[in-house]
């Protein structure tokens, strides 16, 4: 693991840290965009992959499989007796 890779993960700790010192902040004082704000990114978050899945289920080139050979008579192993 690199050094850069360690700070960029405490800046991502930091930043959720002050993320989650705002949000506490505003239900705190009752603020109704405390709540209204991640839940809809998180609403907005969940519709996008279910767009994206939509999306490239229509959008996907499938080739058709090739027609199965016919197989040939089977051959009997055993003379026959009359």
């Amino acid at each position: 693991m690199t050094d850069s890779s360690r700070a960029q993960g405490g800046l991502i700790c930091v930043g959720v840290a002050a993320l989650a010192g705002c949000f506490l902040f505003g239900l705190l004082q009752e603020s109704y965009w405390a709540l209204a704000i991640p839940v809809a990114a998180l609403v907005f978050f969940v519709l996008g992959l279910a767009f994206w899945v939509g999306y490239t289920i229509a959008t996907i080139q499938v080739e058709p499989e090739p027609p199965a050979e016919p197989a040939p008579p089977a051959q009997n192993a055993s003379p026959e007796r009359r």
